[in-house]
């Protein structure tokens, strides 16, 4: 005998609702989903303004649901990694986040490095002045994905050691790496840093003790290690009247080539090469105190 089901059967009930509310709901988030895809295959991005529709759908306020449910903590991991994908952030800061992040993308595929100077640009964002005050203590509470995504970019974006060394670093390690090189010599040149001269520095004996055991590390794995004692410099002579005076003329001659002036301000330091050695001259005040000793 057949039997039906009175119409106020739990089990009938329960199919109606996932018939006609439960599955609507997730052909709905479908939709949205696919709307989605395709506005962000076609403008490159999943930032929709709140007013937009697309092919009459109302993708905008649909974004901006699904960023307020994510906030609420109600939605599935399952559609957040979905949305994920397409490139959806949660909030402004996160926006921002991911537009300068792919600005400093673009200044590491050509400097090989996210140490940049506070000055430096990149697709038309100050770059250099954003990942300083991200380095700042506690810049990064709260958003660890940031700094997971810093890293996926550049390992050493915040390093322990100053971010010149690390630029240098990150040039000498391209030429080796990158350009097959087997010696990088004084005098060349990569972004204006004469890395030669600058890795030369980093193996001699004194300034090597008194690099970090990251730095040296990162040195050693491009096969760089200190020179023999016997290679060293020989010491600096010690700092007579003569030898200062020479060392103050040498580093006028120095600035007047490269300024094309001899008038110097008194607090300019000049740095000079003599004989393989570098010295920092204080040469404003080295000429003051020449013309005012010059009857002598």
């Amino acid at each position: 005998m057949l039997r039906f089901a009175s119409p106020r059967d739990p089990v009938v009930i329960a199919d109606w609702v996932s018939f006609n509310v439960i599955d609507t709901e997730k052909q709905d988030w479908a939709r949205g989903w696919t709307k989605l895809k395709a506005y962000m295959e076609r403008e490159g991005h999943a930032r929709v303004p709140y007013g937009h529709r697309e092919d009459a759908y109302p993708l905008g306020k649909w974004v901006a649901e699904q960023r307020r449910v994510y906030g609420a903590g109600q939605m599935i991991g399952r559609r957040a990694r979905r949305l994920e994908k397409l490139g959806m952030v949660w909030s402004p800061a996160d926006e921002r986040f991911q537009e300068n992040l792919a600005a400093a993308r673009a200044y590491y595929e050509e400097h090989w490095t996210l140490c940049v100077p506070r000055t430096a640009t990149a697709l038309d964002r100050p770059i250099g002045q954003w990942l300083s005050n991200l380095r700042r203590p506690e810049a990064l509470e709260g958003h660890p994905e940031w700094e997971t995504a810093l890293r996926e970019v550049d390992e050493d974006w915040n390093p322990a050691w100053p971010a010149d060394w690390q630029r240098h670093y990150a040039a000498v390690r391209e030429l080796l790496r990158e350009e097959h090189q087997t010696e990088v010599l004084p005098g060349v040149m990569v972004h204006g840093m004469d890395v030669g001269k600058w890795l030369a520095r980093q193996r001699q004996q004194t300034i090597w003790q008194r690099l970090l055991d990251g730095q040296r590390e990162r040195l050693e794995q491009l096969g760089i290690v200190p020179l023999p004692p016997q290679q060293e410099a020989p010491p600096k002579p010690s700092k007579s009247r003569t030898g200062a005076f020479e060392r103050g003329v040498a580093a006028l001659a120095h600035y007047k080539a490269r300024t094309g002036s001899v008038t110097v301000p008194r607090g300019h330091v000049e740095t000079v090469v003599i004989d393989g050695q570098e010295h920092a001259v204080k040469l404003g005040i080295f000429l003051s105190n020449t013309k005012t000793r010059r009857g002598s």
